[in-house]
């Protein structure tokens, strides 16, 4: 049995400090230091609250049948919509992360195509923490020689409570740099050749940002999932 795409939950144990700092600085900064709220970054205003729950299904767009097309550039790899809503546009990046296809897209397309999501406001940007989703090299090539694809299916999405409880404690701070938090859950289903397949459930907690009149883009992956 070929190796399937390491779990999310494996990365991020061995981030050096540096890149830890950089999630917590951000929630920091946001959210007026309040340390037990790490990386806990998502959401547009803090009346978004209604919208803290979407319990519809969503399926990548990483296709799952045989022969798919790559897209220039990105390979299989869905690209950011164009939304104003923190928790649905973390549903979207939740399926782009849990989806992939070693059949059309290569290694370095697929970090490309991540990067299409992130913000390009540089004093937000963990980038370490997506490209810490993506294997070596060498473990991608093997993935490669299986045909190996993934698609997802997001079965929830939410506001942790925390991070309500900190807008609620002071609301105004969030438009420092409207970034929110949005833990989201779901399935990714695996196949590879000669009928290969699995299913894994799957959750995380994103960081994004969304900027008034401007769509939402990603700014991190936290190290732990936040309920």
């Amino acid at each position: 049995m070929p190796k399937r795409f390491p779990s999310l939950s494996g990365y991020g144990i061995g981030w050096s400090s540096r890149q830890r700092i950089t999630v917590s600085a951000i929630g920091l900064a946001v959210l007026l230091a309040l340390a037990t709220i790490v990386a806990l970054l998502t959401g547009r205003t803090a009346t978004s609250d209604s919208q803290s729950a979407t319990p519809s299904k969503r399926s990548s767009t990483a296709s799952a049948s045989a022969g798919p097309t790559a897209s220039a550039g990105a390979g299989a790899v869905a690209k950011p919509p164009a939304v104003a809503d923190p928790v649905a546009f973390a549903q979207d990046a939740a399926a782009m992360l849990w989806s992939y296809d070693t059949r059309t897209t290569s290694r370095d397309q697929q970090l490309a195509g991540m990067k299409a999501w992130l913000t390009s406001e540089t004093k937000y940007a963990d980038w370490s923490s997506l490209t810490a989703q993506v294997p070596d090299p060498v473990l991608w090539s093997r993935m490669a020689d299986q045909d190996q694809y993934a698609t997802a299916i997001v079965d929830e999405a939410h506001y942790p409570s925390a991070f309500k409880q900190a807008l609620a404690d002071d609301p105004s701070a969030i438009t420092e740099a409207y970034i929110y938090a949005v833990t989201v859950t779901g399935k990714q289903q695996i196949a590879w050749k000669k009928g290969g397949a699995g299913s894994e459930d799957r959750s995380i907690t994103l960081a994004v940002q969304c900027r008034p009149n401007s769509d939402c883009s990603l700014v991190s992956i936290a190290p732990r999932v936040v309920p």
